[in-house]
């Protein structure tokens, strides 16, 4: 199973329309904790076996890194754990506050 693209304004959409996505993301806390997309889980080598053991794998999950490499590769790698809808933000945190500043916090 591999990850797909998905780029900021198909993830607003989702959140616009209530969907049931999950959006991780794989920045440092510090980073995390100056911004990040409403809603979204801190996702670290701590916590990632939990999430895997609690996360529903047929709800979406959408993976969030600083300009959307490093977030190909957690995607790929939750893809292979059995979550069916993975998906890569494009452009990453960085990109996300510039088109969608009010989904942030």
């Amino acid at each position: 199973m591999n990850f797909q693209f998905m780029n900021p304004d198909e993830l607003k959409a989702k959140i616009e329309a209530g969907e049931e996505i999950v959006v991780v993301d794989i920045r440092d806390p510090g980073s995390f904790a100056a911004g990040s997309i409403k809603g979204s889980l801190l996702l670290s080598n701590d916590n990632v076996q939990l999430f895997i053991e609690q996360t529903d794998k047929s709800r979406p999950v959408i993976v969030c890194c600083y300009h959307g490499n490093s977030s190909q590769s957690a995607a790929q790698f939750l893809a292979e754990q059995g979550f069916n809808d993975t998906y890569s933000l494009q452009g990453g945190y960085e990109l996300w506050k510039t088109v969608c500043p009010e989904y942030c916090h």
